[in-house]
C-alpha cells in the first residue's frame, strides 16, 4: 500500500469488483470524454472481478501495475492510476494513465496519486522513465503531471484512437533522477 495525507493507492482485490463496477458506471460519460467507448460487457460485474484478476497477473509478470485510490478517512474509492506497458532491458520504461471520480476532480488527489506512483516506479521497480500522453485540451491532467514533476516533451499526432477518432496527444515525461 502506497499512502499519502488524504489517500491510498492499493492493488485490486476480488473482494473490490463491486464498488469499481459502481465508480465505473457512476462515471461512464466522463471517462468516455478521454478514452475510448466500452462495450456493454465493461459494465458488468463477472468483466471487473475478470479484469482484477488479469491486473493481478499482469503485476507478476512486471507488465502492469493497476492500483484503485482510496480516501484515507472512508477508505471510498475515487480512482484508478495504471504503470502500464513497462518495459525492461536498455528502456527500463512505462506508461502511466489515471481515472478520478468527477466529483473528486480538482482537490489534488490526482497528483498525490501520480507522485505516489512515480516514487514506486522509480524506487521500487528501478524504473528509468515514465510517460504519458494527454489530450492537448485536457489542461487539468497536464496540470496535474506537470506538478507531479512531468515535462512536456511535443505532441504526438493522432496516436491514440479515442471514441472512433484519430486523437494527438500532448507527451509528457519524467526520468528517475537517481539514474
Amino acid at each position: 500500500m502506497l499512502t499519502s495525507d488524504n489517500i491510498y493507492l492499493r492493488p485490486f482485490a476480488e473482494a473490490d469488483a463491486e464498488e469499481l463496477i459502481q465508480f465505473q458506471l457512476e462515471n461512464r460519460d466522463f471517462f468516455e470524454k478521454f478514452a475510448m467507448v466500452r462495450d456493454e460487457n465493461f459494465y458488468t460485474l463477472d468483466f471487473q472481478k475478470q479484469s482484477i484478476l488479469d491486473a493481478q497477473k499482469s503485476a507478476e509478470e512486471d507488465k502492469d501495475y493497476k492500483y484503485g485510490i482510496f480516501l484515507n478517512d472512508n477508505n471510498h474509492l475515487i480512482g484508478i492510476i495504471d504503470l502500464f506497458g513497462v518495459l525492461r532491458g536498455s528502456l527500463q520504461y512505462c506508461f502511466i494513465g489515471y481515472f478520478l471520480d468527477k466529483k473528486y476532480n480538482g482537490k489534488g488527489y490526482t497528483t498525490e496519486a501520480v507522485k505516489l506512483m512515480v516514487e514506486y516506479a522509480f524506487e521500487k521497480l528501478h524504473l528509468h522513465r515514465i510517460e504519458a500522453g494527454v489530450m492537448p485540451h485536457n489542461i487539468g491532467s497536464i496540470r496535474v503531471l506537470e506538478k507531479a514533476g512531468f515535462h512536456k516533451e511535443g505532441i504526438a499526432i493522432k496516436n491514440v484512437k479515442i471514441n472512433g477518432k484519430w486523437k494527438d496527444h500532448q507527451v509528457l515525461a519524467i526520468i528517475n533522477p537517481n539514474d
